[in-house]
């Protein structure tokens, strides 16, 4: 199952109390203070892990708390430090403090490099045992501090994932047909709407040791940033994104206009976040095998190239001219990279 948004509870260890004792020793007859510190509580911390993909397990297990402080003790023994508690998160994951009182959470921490590790809650520190309140005019105190709390947050996290090009397009648009096609992904394919889901990742290998990462995105419909259909759902993971790749069915099956379904998608970009609508693009005319009115390709064609939009025409089902789209998206890459 694939999650990527959750609400979790944090609470950091609280420091161990101090200790009030005396020496009780033979041939120590005035004895004295001998309480010691309690100690510090554990902190919690969040690690980004190559090995998870998904926030599933925290939907399980919302309540983490790392271990307290011991108290101090007598002969002036100070009370253990609490063990850290660390969280693995996958890598991409974005940490939001959720106020109390309500109110806009807070961006706390960006987790986007493998084995990256941020302190999320403090741990208490320990009290002060009477041993620490010993003077030469009060040599037998009788005050010890008691330990301080460790921090608690309520927290939400969100997987944003990191692909260097994002796939959109209108459901049934051939985008998981086109990332099986160029990528080892096996997303569920079927010639009905809503196919994907969930987003799904590929690793595009090609000549010369080079590669990418493509990202699948579940397709997008008018109103989407509004909350219409499953698109809003994942349209944070093309935040990440470097380049957007339109996939535009021409067949004419759907009895949609292919430069409406382009203007729609590129309008729900915008809406949902100004600059995901500003990302370099490309677009693919799919479906070419069959489309049955070509006046449809050049019309779309012409509008792209108003915008300065390059289109590939293919077709995923057979293969043809996915090889020149893949390598249109790796230039583009490199153009991105370099700032050209």
């Amino acid at each position: 199952m694939f999650v990527d948004e959750v609400e979790i509870r944090v609470a950091a260890g609280n420091g161990g109390r101090g200790c009030i004792a005396f020496r009780r020793e033979k041939f120590v007859p005035r004895g004295g203070p001998s309480g010691g510190d309690g100690g510090n509580g554990g902190s919690v911390y969040f690690a980004a892990s190559p090995h998870l993909n998904t926030l599933v397990s925290f939907r399980f297990h919302p309540e983490f708390k790392a271990e307290r402080g011991q108290h101090g003790m007598g002969s002036n023994m100070h009370g253990h430090n609490g063990k850290h508690l660390v969280i693995k998160v996958p890598i991409g994951t974005v940490v939001y403090e959720m106020p109390e009182e309500g109110g806009e959470p807070v961006q706390i921490a960006d987790l986007v490099e493998p084995g990256k590790k941020v302190r999320i809650a403090a741990g208490g520190q320990g009290g002060r045992g009477n041993a620490r309140f010993a003077s030469a005019t009060n040599r037998a105190p009788r005050r010890a501090d008691p330990g301080i709390p460790g921090e608690a947050r309520r927290l939400r996290l969100q997987l944003k994932l990191l692909a260097d090009v994002g796939l959109v397009g209108f459901p049934n648009a051939g985008k998981s047909t086109l990332i099986s096609r160029i990528s080892a992904a096996k997303p569920k394919i079927a010639d009905y709407p809503f196919t994907t889901l969930t987003p799904n990742l590929g690793v595009v290998a090609l000549s010369d040791d080079r590669s990418f990462v493509v990202a699948d995105v579940p397709g997008l419909i008018e109103g989407a940033h509004r909350g219409l259909g499953l698109g809003h759902q994942f349209l944070r993971h093309l935040e990440r994104t470097r380049l957007l790749v339109h996939l535009i069915d021409v067949s004419g099956q759907s009895g949609r206009d292919p430069v409406e379904d382009f203007t729609t998608i590129r309008r729900e970009l915008e809406l949902y976040r100004p600059e995901l609508a500003e990302k370099p693009a490309i677009a693919a005319a799919n479906k070419m095998d069959a489309a049955v009115d070509t006046k449809l390709v050049r019309k779309l064609e012409k509008h792209l190239k108003g915008l300065g939009i390059p289109l590939h025409r293919i077709s995923a089902v057979t293969g043809d001219g996915v090889s020149s789209l893949v390598e249109a998206m790796w230039s583009r890459l490199s153009v991105v990279e370099t700032g050209e």
